[in-house]
């Protein structure tokens, strides 16, 4: 096994396990790598461990890279696939930085799309940014996704982003990184 995969794993049960300890209602969200959904093992993986700690997988949204599930198309579709219908939710990661061809969003049954900080950066100062925003929101709209924005550092910043029908924000602006429990 590659350690990246490993690594998922290992993020993955622990996450589990400290909801179950808790008894943690809320909604987390967990990127994995691209290599994950590749492998063979992980569905399997998510499936028993979510039933190992008896999280509702409703409660879990899988975050990929756009780069991956495009490059990957095949692979990231049948992953997304069988763990939607286990009640898992997905998310596409960095959307708008890669290789960016709506035609495959239509084959990819991703609930959220999660535009790439590169575009949130100075928001207030650029139109230009706006308009991508703007019109990345109304395709995910049209698609019945919601949007996530990425590198969200001020208040200006949020409610610009509200203002263009954002639908959450994440960033240093409302939590900063902290240390595994």
């Amino acid at each position: 096994h590659c350690l990246a995969v490993e690594l998922d794993k290992w993020v993955l049960n622990q996450t589990f396990k400290y909801m179950k300890e808790e008894g943690i209602k809320d909604h987390y969200c967990i990127n994995l790598s691209g290599l994950s959904l590749a492998d063979e093992s992980m569905t399997q993986f998510v499936k028993s461990t979510l039933d190992t700690h008896n999280i509702d997988p409703k409660q879990i949204t899988l975050e990929i890279t756009e780069t991956y599930a495009i490059t990957h198309l095949k692979t990231a579709t049948t992953f997304i696939n069988e763990l939607t219908r286990l009640g898992c939710n997905f998310a596409l990661d960095d959307f708008g930085s890669g290789l960016s061809s709506f035609s495959y969003l239509q084959k990819l049954p991703v609930s959220k799309l999660k535009i790439d900080g590169v575009f949130i950066k100075d928001i207030a100062n650029s139109p230009r940014n706006q308009t991508f925003v703007k019109t990345m929101v109304a395709l995910a709209q049209s698609m019945e996704m919601e949007t996530v924005a990425e590198f969200v550092e001020t208040e200006e910043e949020s409610k610009i982003l509200v203002e263009l029908g954002i639908d959450y924000c994440q960033g240093y602006y409302f939590h900063k990184p902290e240390p595994w429990h």
